[in-house]
């Protein structure tokens, strides 16, 4: 009785867990005039995806969302690498640099959008893909360099000490020890650096326009004067977490090899 007990909390968890997603895929798979219909999935269809392409150029966006999470992982990556190895292995700058770092998380978006937008605009940086990405490669620097931190902290120094007694400097036993033994850790940081420039929704806003808007953004215009397009709105949604799905699914893993790579095998 206490496994069945187990087992059944477990079903209605996983249910109510599951139910919210799995509703929106049915009803991103029905017609809008019955999307909000109580059966299990009535006149299955693909006109709302299709619809999404071809009328309110949703490929657009994607491709957008795309670039500038790709693009600000890349570009943030090596700096949040190098602060963290500077913190954590080097000590340099000592508890009050690293606070300084996380204080910077501490402040709401809403109070930097505005002079980030007057700063953009005076660079010419607005409407563009290459503002968003300098945007949320500054965002997801500090967050990137804390978790960092924690996987370099975990390499024994025993190696950095045996690649400099043969010979090479620091920064070639950073770059040919430390990066390689890390690389677990780097790429789950790099996943959830893109999670987190993927659903960033109000620099998108105030920063982009009709050409260079992200899905979220996408989203949030889907509500017209005759109120919200839910089916069209569910298709959308669906295929914003797919990325997000593809990218739990490695970060799942390299978490798991970031958290014993420190180990001496």
């Amino acid at each position: 009785m206490r496994r069945f007990g187990l087992h059944l909390g477990l079903l209605i968890v996983s249910a109510v867990v599951l139910l919210p997603p799995l509703w929106v895929l049915r009803t991103s798979l029905v017609p809008e005039s019955l999307s909000y219909s109580t059966d299990l999935l009535p006149q299955p269809t693909l006109e709302n995806y299709v619809g999404l392409f071809t009328r309110n150029h949703f490929g657009t966006y994607y491709l957008n969302s795309l670039v500038v999470a790709i693009g600000s992982v890349v570009l943030a990556l090596p700096f949040a690498a190098m602060t963290g190895y500077a913190f954590a292995p080097l000590q340099n700058g000592g508890p009050a640099a690293r606070f300084a770092v996380l204080a910077t998380q501490m402040l709401p978006p809403v109070a930097i959008v505005l002079p980030t937008f007057t700063l953009f605009r005076m660079l010419g940086l607005t409407n563009s893909l290459t503002g968003l990405v300098i945007v949320y490669a500054a965002l997801n620097l500090p967050f990137l360099t804390w978790i960092l931190m924690g996987f370099f902290e975990g390499i024994p120094v025993d190696l950095e000490w045996a690649a400099q007694t043969d010979g090479a400097t620091a920064w070639g036993a950073f770059w040919r020890v430390v990066l390689p033994v890390s690389l677990p850790g780097i790429a789950a940081a790099g996943v959830l650096g893109f999670i987190l420039a993927w659903n960033e929704f109000l620099f998108a806003l105030v920063l982009s326009g009709p050409a260079t808007a992200t899905v979220p953004v996408a989203l949030a215009a889907l509500q017209t004067s005759n109120g919200v397009q839910i089916a069209k709105v569910s298709a959308g949604v669906v295929l914003a977490i797919l990325p997000l799905v593809i990218a739990s699914r490695f970060i799942q893993r390299f978490i798991v090899q970031g958290l014993t790579f420190g180990s001496v095998k």
